[in-house]
């Protein structure tokens, strides 16, 4: 009698243990469902995917509790058995918060060719996609702060500008007191200007982490700086501007902190009211769990069909006045990228109130 059944049996008993091998000891989360849909076998990283147990290894998939936050994939698994779908490629969350790579592949005989069910397998990507999403928003906060920083800096170099044209006529007519009261106006000037550049360029702050709790920006200095800096500009408009801070510290990144300041300050000043004697009014107070920065003006006000899309990008409410329509963007992207949120109030004529809320974090 030929050995020839009893070596295949052997062979195909030894396949079988290869398998199931390969099953109880692969550290991938896989699982086999046949085409219809019961389950066959599964390997044991497979249970924190599924509420699995052994008991039910022969029953239909659709009695299986996953634990996924994908609500598709036995309809998924039918795609694919049903030659609907090559194969299938998706990224799912687990209710534990990981994430993982969801690849369906059809399990096709060799001899048949026919598609007798699928191989499930996870790939766990939560790494990777942690480390995607911390440089998009690095690459984020970078594109914000060259805007910050092309916005921001236009203003000290119009007031060169301007302080060039008053030394140019205190020259002409030998006016030695203004000539150096404009020479001090250039250097508190320029300092500005150095300041701003050192702010946006030293990168001290973000070296040593937003929430070390080792800086506490002073808001009352950075006022103090923010409004020496639009110093001319309120002197020639009259502007009355006060400072009511209850909260004297925002732990914030500075360059950031001060782009935001700088931008709804000067935005009151540009949009004051010549009808008026204008006011400003800066104010800081905790609310739940936020520092609260409020600037309040008495300024021309925004029209309500204007509001909702004066923090878009290039939007600009004024042809009039000058401005590239950047300022509001990029402090509403500033503020959001530290858990922050801005809220606006405003009444055309009566004037605006913007209130930035700074997330409170505990310093050391």
């Amino acid at each position: 009698m030929s050995e020839t059944p009893r070596e295949d049996a052997r062979e195909l008993r030894k396949l079988n243990f290869d398998l199931e091998n390969y099953f109880s000891n692969t550290i991938i989360p896989q699982l086999f469902v046949d085409a219809d849909l019961i389950l066959r076998i599964f390997t044991p990283p497979a249970m924190k995917q599924f509420s699995l147990t052994y008991d039910h290894v022969g029953k239909n998939i659709t009695d299986v509790k996953d634990n996924l936050r994908y609500p598709h994939v036995v309809e998924d698994i039918q795609d694919v058995i049903d030659n609907k779908k090559k194969s299938l490629e998706k990224e799912v969350q687990t209710t534990d918060g990981r994430w993982f790579q969801m690849n369906i592949v059809p399990y096709i005989e060799f001899e048949t060719a026919q598609i007798n069910g699928v191989i499930i397998t996870f790939v766990d990507i939560t790494r990777r996609l942690l480390a995607i999403r911390s440089l998009e928003k690095l690459n984020s906060q970078h594109q914000t702060l060259m805007y910050a920083l092309a916005h921001d800096i236009r203003q000290p170099i119009s007031a060169i500008t301007l302080i060039a044209d008053g030394l140019l006529i205190a020259h002409k007519k030998n006016d030695t007191k203004h000539f150096e009261k404009w020479i001090k106006t250039l250097k508190e000037s320029s300092r500005g200007l150095e300041d701003l550049v050192e702010d946006f360029t030293s990168g001290k702050w973000e070296q040593k982490g937003e929430t070390s709790g080792e800086h506490v920006l002073h808001i009352k200095d950075l006022c103090e700086d923010i409004l020496t800096a639009l110093k001319l500009e309120i002197r020639e408009k009259k502007i009355k501007v006060t400072l009511d801070l209850k909260v004297s510290g925002i732990i914030f990144p500075r360059s950031s902190l001060r782009s935001v300041v700088y931008n709804i300050v000067h935005n009151a000043v540009k949009f004051s009211d010549p009808k008026k004697s204008s006011e400003i009014k800066i104010a800081t107070e905790s609310v739940d769990g936020f520092v609260v920065l409020c600037v309040r003006d008495n300024g021309v006000g925004i029209p309500e069909k204007y509001q909702r899309q004066i923090f878009k990008k290039s939007s600009r409410l004024s042809e009039e006045i000058s401005g590239t329509g950047m300022g509001l963007y990029v402090v509403k992207r500033m503020v959001e990228d530290y858990e922050g949120r801005i809220k606006l109030e405003s009444k055309e004529g009566e004037g605006t109130t913007f209130k930035i809320f700074f997330k409170a974090r505990e310093s050391n």
